[in-house]
């Protein structure tokens, strides 16, 4: 169950105001229009939003205020709020002010709202009707601009419908740190706009459309589709990504039509990114799996060249799959995937696999990740406590920006509003450089003595060619930081697909050992994969964060347990190459795509007897399976996600799933049906209730609390011990040779964003990034195309300078539609090394 932490009682100050003759209690430092709202009094506003700097832009927020010297019209988004202070809202000042605000606003703003997407959601609209003069006085003819203009792919702008409010501007200097649009010309030709030859190219560009209070900005996957009153919503959660980001789907004419983020102060405050935000459209995607399919021959082998995948029943779909799992022994049978699903679904899932089938064969993650135990072992932060104002951030892991977007805007506003420090400790330069006190290039499979340095017991010539005193600095930050009793945070991930998972938990841990009092935010990014590991989707673990032997938790409802831990993915992936693994299924599992080791993926599915994939979409890995289930995506479902930190939200269905596709808790219920077990469950209600009951941490979780807590979610605390794994031994460097980079960028081949019409062309291809003296050494010019060797295999690519890369790496891109990097990663190996072969 969740924990039940005593927190002391604090007495909040608060300052005494006058609204329209009441007295009201705000807060110190807290602007006056908040506090009103707060309140109960709405002051109308353009340019206010509570997310980012006022400016006083618009002027629509004047009221009378007298602070001792006298009633005066003062912008109240500009205005703190101090002793004695007495607000008017309602006078006849007030309301002139505010109509004469509107009139001039209206001086030059097209009267099309009948064609505007923002008509019926307008802030303007709503304003005018009800603090506005009612006509115009003007009769002179209104500005006109060419319209529409696209600043990027997606977003487009009518400049004649800008009030200059700044709030886009703001949102793109201020939150995303791209400020690639903004104020234009002067006088009555005023305009926002993109630099030229620039266009907006922001991952986070659909937010200035959310935060557009008029229809100046509108988001071309939207653009004329529909009504605000043709619109049905429901909040639910992001499940593209781990940060779990809230959000409200809106659909009509049982379609989803747009994803708007919602403010929830605990995670992602209303913002999103551009993926997150225009992902909706691949659940939509005419190639949506619709109904189950078998090969020809799903029980005998298989070859290239054998029969093709045809439509069944799911009758006989789910007999084949049940056949091929009752006549394989337990320790033959592999579960990889399901960080796609709900949590109900992941524990489904796990009762299916350990509890009725018998194998520990089972991962949710695809060899990209991190131990279980060390995720789960090491103490936990939340995404507040990793912002805290003044704390450090320790980053060991993959770039925010590039994989979890909503989490670098929470990062970058702690670090470059809110004072705190960031340390990085990564192989090359990520969205955040810019703003990190130390930023320290560690090269793969050197981050144990990389720690150790910064603390003085490394080599006194530095590591891997960081400076000591560069060492010395980010030790001596950490160490002030822990004297002063400043929180430390560590993010934590993979910061090289090409780097064993082994080099950086020696790394964490040498953290946690030097920094006792640091806690650890998970930096895993795919989708409900911290739900997994929760509901036991990870060898050795069962609900609950409990290992096997803990089996005592779920004996009355689970008619077994293994008996031992199992493999995980590459041990799956390794035995399957080797012959070892009679049934594997893929619970949405792209292995060519997402395996790091592409030949070892290749192997798995081969030497597989029986591969039975439940997915979205037929992707290369499941035109290779046997038994294919369609399953449904999360705006098709009810449920829960489980994000980064523990915290737990609901994923709300909206829309109905195409053909014959079902949840993937109801295709566990079929087939452990045909095995002749009952699961227990007929609703998602069942299984969340059987998880509290087996689960102590979960023991809270009702649809009652849940839908108490819609939008921020109910935070599982916990931990277990900390998991001390033997160091990993890495190979000394090779002098000819450079180490492998591999990482993720926001766009990509992934299968969703493949089939996302705003998002399928934005991918940037592959180019190999070295070191400007590495170029040298090499003797390679920057635009040459070169071969890449390692002992898996060779790739050709265009090579560019890049000083952010660290000294002796290679860096590339992850799954990108021109090339297929992970030819080139031995998984096997702490690190891959590889050679550069001049054409």
């Amino acid at each position: 169950m969740t924990e039940e932490v005593e927190t002391p009682v604090v007495e909040i100050p608060v300052v005494e105001i006058q609204v329209d003759g009441e007295t009201v209690a705000a807060r110190p430092g807290e602007l006056l229009i908040d506090a009103c709202e707060r309140n109960g009094t709405y002051i109308p506003r353009f340019c206010h939003h509570t997310r980012m700097k006022p400016v006083g832009m618009c002027r629509m927020c004047l009221v009378e205020v007298d602070t001792g010297r006298g009633p005066a019209l003062q912008p109240s988004c500009m205005l703190e709020c101090t002793p004695g202070m007495s607000v008017d809202t309602e006078s006849d000042r007030t309301r002139k002010a505010q109509d004469g605000v509107l009139e001039f606003l209206l001086v030059n703003h097209p009267l099309d709202c009948p064609v505007c997407d923002k008509g019926g959601e307008c802030p303007l609209q709503d304003q005018t009707m009800a603090f506005g003069p009612g006509e115009s006085r003007f009769v002179e003819e209104k500005r006109h601009f060419e319209k529409p203009i696209p600043v990027n792919s997606n977003v487009h702008l009518d400049r004649e419908r800008c009030i200059l409010c700044d709030r886009c501007t703001r949102f793109a200097g201020e939150v995303a740190g791209d400020q690639l649009i903004h104020f234009m010309d002067r006088g009555g030709q005023t305009q926002v706009n993109t630099f030229p030859e620039q266009p907006f190219s922001s991952y986070f560009s659909g937010n200035t459309v959310q935060v557009c209070p008029v229809g100046a900005l509108t988001a071309a996957p939207y653009r004329f589709k529909a009504r605000p009153w043709d619109l049905e919503e429901v909040e639910s959660t992001s499940t593209l990504d781990s940060v779990g980001s809230r959000i409200a789907v809106q659909s009509s004419r049982d379609r989803v039509l747009r994803f708007q983020g919602v403010d929830a102060d605990a995670v992602n405050w209303g913002w999103l990114s551009d993926k997150e935000r225009f992902v909706f459209e691949a659940y939509d995607h005419e190639d949506r799996l619709a109904s189950p399919m078998l090969r020809g021959d799903a029980l005998g082998n298989r070859t290239p060249d054998g029969p093709s995948l045809v439509a069944a029943p799911w009758s006989e779909a789910l007999g084949v799959a049940a056949s091929a799992l009752a006549a394989a022994p337990a320790a033959r049978i592999a579960v990889l995937g399901g960080a796609r699903m709900t949590n109900e679904s992941q524990y489904a899932w796990a009762k299916l696999a350990k509890g009725v089938l018998g194998t520990d064969h089972v991962d949710a993650q695809l060899g990209d990740g991190l131990p279980a135990e060390v995720v789960l072992g090491l103490p936990r932060a939340t995404i507040d406590r990793a912002c805290t104002p003044g704390g450090v951030i320790v980053l060991l892991g993959p770039d925010p920006k590039e994989e979890l977007g909503a989490l670098y805007l929470r990062l970058r506003h702690a670090v470059v509003h809110d004072g705190a420090t960031l340390i990085e400790l990564t192989p090359r330069r990520t969205g955040l450089s810019a703003h990190a006190a130390h930023s320290l290039r560690v090269t793969p499979g050197d981050a144990a003595g990389v720690v150790a340095a910064m603390f003085g017991s490394g080599s006194p010539a530095g590591v891997a060619g960081i400076p000591v005193d560069q060492l010395a600095a980010a030790g001596a930050t950490l160490a002030a930081a822990v004297a002063e009793g400043s929180p430390v945070t560590v993010l934590l991930g993979r910061p090289s697909l090409a780097e064993s998972a082994g080099p950086v938990v020696d790394g964490a841990l040498a953290l946690h050992d030097h920094l006792p009092t640091a806690t650890f935010l998970s930096l895993l990014r795919r989708g409900n994969v911290h739900g997994a590991m929760d509901m036991g989707l990870a060898p050795g673990l069962l609900p609950g964060r409990a290992s096997l032997a803990d089996a005592g938790r779920v004996a009355d409802v689970w008619p077994t347990v293994p008996a031992a831990t199992g493999h995980d993915a590459l041990g799956i992936l390794t035995a399957a190459a080797a012959g070892e693994i009679d049934v594997l299924v893929l619970l949405g599992a792209d292995l060519l795509a997402d395996v790091p080791d592409r030949q070892l993926a290749e192997q798995a599915l081969a030497g597989a007897r029986t591969v039975v994939a439940v997915d979205l979409f037929g992707t290369d890995t499941v035109a290779r399976a046997d038994v294919v289930l369609p399953a449904v995506a999360s705006t098709e479902l009810d449920g829960t996600f489980t994000n980064l930190e523990g915290r737990v939200s609901v994923v709300a269905r909206k829309v109905t799933s195409p053909g014959t596709s079902r949840p993937d808790w109801a295709i566990a219920v079929e087939l452990a049906e045909r095995l002749g077990a009952d699961l227990g469950f007929m609703s998602v209600d069942d299984v969340l209730a059987e998880l509290a009951a087996v689960s102590p941490l979960h023991a809270d979780l009702t649809p009652e609390t849940l839908a108490g807590a819609t939008r921020e979610g109910i935070l599982i605390e916990g931990s277990t011990e900390v998991a001390r794994p033997a160091p990993t031994s890495v190979p000394g460097r090779d002098g000819y040779g450079l180490r492998l980079v591999v990482d993720r960028c926001m766009y990509d081949a992934g299968v969703l964003v493949a089939h996302s019409a705003s998002l399928a062309g934005l991918a940037p291809g592959t180019r190999a990034g070295v070191e400007p003296t590495d170029l040298a050494r090499h003797g390679i010019d920057e635009g040459e195309v070169v071969d890449l060797i390692s002992a898996r295999g060779t790739i050709q690519v265009v090579v560019a300078a890049d000083a952010g890369v660290a000294r002796g790496t290679v860096h590339l891109r992850a799954n990108q539609p021109d090339l297929a990097v992970n030819a080139l990663i031995d998984a096997s190996a702490p690190v891959t090394e590889v050679r550069v072969g001049r054409r």
